[in-house]
């Protein structure tokens, strides 16, 4: 498992890795029209590119050369940097990348003075799970509303 920074020539790669998680992880979450629009919101090329001109660091992984996953963070306040987006491919769920996606960011996040690591996950989202056994403990649930839709979360903060 080889994990670098990503770069705006990896913007394709993570647009098209989006497509292929967002649908088998969230079809049973949020309806299909949701994932439709948030994947071209968020996904797009030109909003990763915003994304990353905006400040948010994005990471990828690779297993024999071939990308798996991706994540992306940012500092939002003085001590606290935000998981924005970690995303695993279905078949490499549950062999430990996401885990490490996590202990690479917590440490590039402490070395640029980061104390709390902060991220939101729909409350219907078996990742939440997955985010307490990584250490992350529910902040407190929000409800955002998000163009026509409204995101039912919880915030989720781990000491770094």
């Amino acid at each position: 498992m080889r994990i670098r920074k990503a770069t705006e020539q990896d913007i394709p790669v993570i647009s098209e890795l989006a497509e292929k998680i967002w649908w088998p992880s969230y079809r049973n979450i949020i309806s299909d029209e949701q994932i439709s629009f948030m994947l071209k919101d968020m996904y797009s090329e030109e909003s990763l590119k915003e994304q990353m001109n905006s400040g948010i660091e994005f990471i990828l992984a690779e297993s024999e050369n071939m990308p798996v996953a991706f994540a992306g963070f940012s500092l939002t306040e003085p001590g606290i940097h935000k998981l924005h987006k970690l995303y695993v491919l279905p078949s490499e769920q549950g062999s430990g990348t996401g885990k490490k996606l996590i202990g690479h960011i917590s440490d590039l996040a402490r070395e640029q003075g980061g104390k709390i690591l902060e991220l939101n996950v729909n409350r219907g989202n078996p990742a939440s799970e997955f985010y307490k056994k990584a250490g992350f403990d529910i902040y407190r649930t929000v409800d955002i509303s998000y163009h026509n839709f409204v995101l039912n979360d919880y915030v989720m903060r781990k000491n770094l």
